[in-house]
Order: C-alpha cells, then sequence, then structure tokens
C-alpha cells in the first residue's frame, strides 16, 4: 500500500534499549544473556539519552523482566489478521458533516444516447461499467461472454505486463452463468450484476491462494472472503483474477517479476496497486480494487492513466485484507472513469462488525449535478502548483480549467506540522505486521533488499521506541486537526498528485480522486481532487464535472508491443 521508489524514508530511530542489546540473541535463537551496564552505556549513547549510575542499576533488573514478557509475546505467532485492542479515529475535535445533504443516496448520471454493442467488440475493453451494464441489462451481451472476452485479454497482455498472479476462470465463468440466469428470470441486481473484476492480491478470497506479492506467502490459502470481495459478489460482479501488487504492498515488483505500465513497457507500472491499474489501463478489465496507505492508489492510477478512488479511513472495511498499517490502510478502485469508481464505491462502503474501526457516515452522490462548479469553493495547493517538478503539466491547466468551469479557487498552505515525522507511525506498524518475517529469517526471501525496501525496514522498526510511537499518534492528532481548520469553508482542494500532500492525506484520512490530466512525452499525468474527512459525494462529484470537460480520460494505450 505504498508508492514505489518515490517514497521517501523518514526513519525515527527512538530505538528500545532491550532491542537494541538483545535483538540479536533472540531473532537467531540464542540463550538470553543478562543485561549489563556496558550495554546500557553503548545504547544511551546512540539514542541521546542519559542514565545516572544508580538509575542504571535500577533497571537492570525490570529490562531482564521485559525480556522474557517480549519472547513470551513473539512466541504467541500471531498472524497478520489479528488486529491491535486500538482503533484509529481521523475525526477532528468539532468536526461537521461537510454535506449537509446528510442522508445516504446514489443518482447516476443520465444516459444522453443508447448504448450499443459495437461492431468491433475489442471496443469494449475500454467501456465503461455503466456502460457495459446497459448492454448486458438490455441483453445485447450476457455475462459469460463479457467474463469470457475480459479473461481472454488478460492472458494476451499478461505475459508482457505480468499484472496477474492467480486466475479464477471456472470459477468465474460459472458465477457468469448464474449471473445470465438470474438476469434472464428478471432478477437484476442493479449495475454491477455480471461485470467482471479483479482484485490486488493482498485481499483474500477462500478458494484461491492469496500471496501478498510475496514469496514467503506465495502458497498462502486464507480461506476467508474478504468483506469488500463479498459486497461485490453479492451485487453480482464477477472476480475473474487476483492481481499484482508490489511485494507486501510496496512497488511494482512481486515475486513474479515487475508489472509493467502498458504505455510504456520499459517502465514499471508503480504501486503498490500496480496489477489493478495496469490491467484497467490496458482495457483489460472495467474495474479492480486496489490498496493505499501512502500513494499506492494514486502513484500507479498516475503512471497508467486510470482513475483512482482512495477512500476516507474507515469508509471501507478492511476485513479479508492483509495489514501493513493498521491505521492507514484503506481499499478503493481503479477504474476508467469517475462515475465508475462511485458506483464500486457506493457498493462496498459502509460499516463491517468485522471491521471495528469502520465508521458510519452518510454517502451521498448524484451524477445528475449540474455540468459547472459555480458556487462550489475549491482550493488549490499554491506552493506545489508552483513546484514544476510536482506539477509537470502547466499548472495554469488544471486552474484555468477550473474558473472556466466557475469555480471559486482559493489558495491554501499545508500545515506546519512535519507530516514526514509523524509518518513514522507507518513504519511502527507495518514492522509489528511482519515482525515474523525478521525473527525468522523469511525477509531475505523477498526480492528488494534495498535500504529503502521492506527487509530493512522492518528491522529498523523493531528498534522504534513505544513511547515514540505513541507521540507520533498524538502529533498525528494535531495534524488532524490543523488540517481541517485549514480546510474549514472549503468544498474540497485540488493538489499534484505528488506532493507532500500525498503523506498529508494518507496520515489525515482524507478522501482523494486521481483522475488523468494530460501527457508529458507521452506518459500520462494526473491530478488529485481532495475532500473533506468523509466528503466522497461532492469529492466525486466535482471530479465528474472536471473529466466530463475534458478528455484524457477517453484517451488509452496503443498496446503494440
Amino acid at each position: 500500500m505504498v508508492k514505489n521508489n518515490t517514497r521517501k524514508r523518514f526513519i525515527l530511530f527512538g530505538i528500545s534499549l532491550f532491542s537494541f542489546v538483545f535483538g540479536a540473541f533472540v531473532w537467531n535463537k540464542v540463550e538470553q544473556l543478562p543485561i549489563t551496564i556496558d550495554m546500557l552505556n553503548q545504547a544511551q549513547k546512540l539514542f541521546g539519552l542519559e542514565f545516572t549510575q544508580p538509575q542504571k542499576e535500577q533497571m537492570l533488573t525490570t529490562l531482564d523482566k521485559q525480556a522474557k514478557i517480549y519472547q513470551e509475546l513473539r512466541n504467541l505467532k500471531l498472524p497478520n489478521s489479528v488486529v491491535p485492542a486500538l482503533n484509529f479515529n481521523p475525526i477532528p475535535v468539532g468536526f461537521v458533516d461537510p454535506d449537509m445533504r446528510k442522508y445516504s443516496s446514489f443518482k447516476l448520471s443520465k444516459l444522453t444516447t443508447p448504448v450499443k454493442l459495437p461492431a468491433d467488440k475489442a471496443e469494449l475493453a475500454f467501456y465503461t461499467i455503466r456502460e457495459l451494464a446497459e448492454l448486458i441489462r438490455t441483453k445485447q451481451i450476457t455475462s459469460v461472454e463479457l467474463t469470457r472476452f475480459f479473461l481472454d485479454r488478460l492472458k494476451k497482455y499478461n505475459a508482457k505486463l505480468l499484472f496477474v498472479v492467480n486466475f479464477r476462470e471456472e470459477l468465474a465463468l460459472n458465477e457468469a452463468a448464474r449471473a445470465d440466469a438470474e438476469i434472464k428470470a428478471g432478477k437484476y441486481r442493479g449495475v454491477l450484476h455480471g461485470i467482471p473484476f479483479g482484485v490486488k492480491d493482498l485481499l483474500s478470497t477462500s478458494d484461491t491462494k492469496t500471496t501478498f506479492g510475496a514469496a514467503p506467502y506465495r502458497d498462502q490459502e486464507l480461506k476467508v472472503d474478504a468483506t469488500v470481495v463479498k459486497r461485490l459478489q453479492d451485487a453480482g460482479a464477477i472476480l475473474i483474477a487476483k492481481l499484482t501488487l508490489g511485494e507486501l504492498a510496496m512497488g511494482e515488483t512481486w515475486f513474479g517479476g515487475m508489472t509493467r505500465n502498458p504505455w510504456n513497457i520499459t517502465q514499471g507500472s508503480s504501486g503498490s496497486s500496480a496489477g489493478p491499474a495496469s490491467s484497467v489501463s490496458a482495457g483489460c478489465l472495467p474495474f479492480a480494487i486496489g490498496s493505499e496507505t501512502l500513494g499506492s492508489i494514486v502513484s500507479p492510477s498516475d503512471r497508467c492513466g486510470v482513475t483512482g478512488l482512495r477512500p476516507s479511513f474507515g469508509r471501507v472495511s478492511k476485513y479479508g485484507a492483509m495489514a501493513l498499517s493498521w491505521s492507514m490502510d484503506k481499499l478503493g478502485p481503479i477504474t476508467h472513469s469517475v462515475e465508475d469508481a462511485a458506483i464500486v464505491f457506493n457498493t462496498i462502503q459502509g460499516t463491517d462488525p468485522k471491521d471495528l474501526s469502520t465508521i458510519n457516515w452518510s454517502f451521498a452522490y448524484d451524477g445528475n449535478v449540474k455540468k459547472d462548479l459555480k458556487g462550489w469553493k475549491i482550493g488549490y495547493l499554491k506552493t506545489s502548483f508552483s513546484n514544476k517538478y510536482l506539477n509537470p503539466v502547466n499548472d495554469s491547466v488544471t486552474l484555468v480549467k477550473l474558473k472556466e468551469l466557475g469555480a471559486t479557487l482559493i489558495p491554501i498552505e499545508l500545515p506546519s506540522l512535519p507530516a514526514s515525522a509523524i509518518g513514522l507511525v507507518l513504519d511502527a506498524e507495518a514492522g509489528a505486521a511482519f515482525q515474523d518475517l525478521i525473527l525468522d529469517n523469511r525477509a531475505d526471501m523477498l526480492a528488494q533488499q534495498g535500504k529503502d525496501s521492506w527487509p530493512n525496514v522492518f528491522r529498523c522498526a523493531q528498534f522504534i521506541l513505544a513511547v515514540e510511537y505513541i507521540n507520533a499518534q498524538r502529533a498525528r492528532t494535531l495534524l488532524i486537526q490543523q488540517w481541517y481548520e485549514k480546510l474549514k469553508g472549503l468544498d474540497l482542494y485540488v493538489a499534484p498528485s505528488f506532493s507532500s500532500n500525498l503523506r498529508l492525506t494518507n496520515l489525515t484520512g482524507n478522501p482523494c480522486v486521481v483522475v488523468p490530466n494530460g501527457f508529458k512525452n507521452g506518459q500520462p499525468t494526473s491530478i488529485t481532487f481532495n475532500g473533506q474527512l468523509f466528503g466522497e459525494g461532492k469529492t466525486l462529484e466535482a471530479a465528474k464535472i472536471y473529466q466530463d470537460a475534458t478528455d484524457f480520460h477517453k484517451k488509452h494505450p496503443s498496446l503494440n508491443f
């Protein structure tokens, strides 16, 4: 759930005395040695601590006891699916619902022309969910036909793009046949009925392996269905493939190779939602489910020229999903259009008794809102838009278009608190989630072994002080409050996809919609529409108005390779 090599490491080395001194003994299963004053002297020099001789002597017995406690906890061998007994809450003090509708409603845009089956069925590859649904609803095509079509495309392009981990061909065709039978009998479930899709292979399914994209887990069978998968299947959608992710949700490299960008196969797709973005971009799936902890929907959507929605924290159940950071992980759709993202989000959002971090909040979306932004107050990150590295497309293009659409633009700046330092919480939680890989040395099986790769991050995380982690979370509370105060009065704001905003909003839990926004040297670029907390409805509506006024999302890779 972390984006690829653009990710900078900001690790606070607040290292526990016990871990520093005894970690090597525990990891290698060597008999534990008693802690000595010399060990404490070395440790306190490294970490800027200073204790008196009597204080150090007093600490020895307690630290020896702690060593035994740590080992006792490690012996529990907690699986990744066990969540902490603490839940992160992103709601700031005094929070007011950003959407005055205060009720849930969902209205798709009206179709202006009838949807017809194209003479060249290859054109179906880039049809939207809405268009494909209309073909199924009007019985111009069956779900089985559509499922075979997308399975064939996945197989055709997978050899070059490497975006599939496992197919569900037989299961998917059987489910598609059942969908056709239901539709024929007049039991149409809705716009997703009979529509094929894929999921990032950190979402568990009871009938297929769930590999996390990593060699230590390539044969893992979890035997449960993730809530997101079940909700989509209950809506009639057909899961046809488990898709690649950079191993353990970083980058685009997994145990089978590197997932490629359909626009330029010399490049990786970015990640970690590599397979979802690459497959949708190549027209091999109408939509896919990705995840984000620190850019893993935004980054590959930008690279591959597709639309992505990163929901507010707590909007979508994470039950059945690999945990990287319990307080930062989010699941969301990658699609061809904003309205497609709204369709999928409407299906997967909502509370779940199996995930106590989910938050009950209304979602209202109207695809028929007026075609302009008159009356909308939209902020923009002034400093980021002035930075040509962060904003490779002429920054005036986006802002001018928003003005043409009638929006009132208001410059804003990021909070003063150090989001990069507060990001320590990700390293600490990831190190806990995958501590077992360090203790038994299976981290050595991972393909990426650089200083910024997970094995080294996990090792360093074993030395993060619990008190430093807690204080980082406390600072995060202030960050959330500061950002809420800065956004008051705005409907939403826009920002270049790559800026400090990306880390900030993943920490605060705010949602964003990333949309294609032009090209540079033949490569897609993007812009993000960022919402108030739980403001997905307004954010999707504004992004749709902007997307409908451009045609960037209608341009697709040639796939001539």
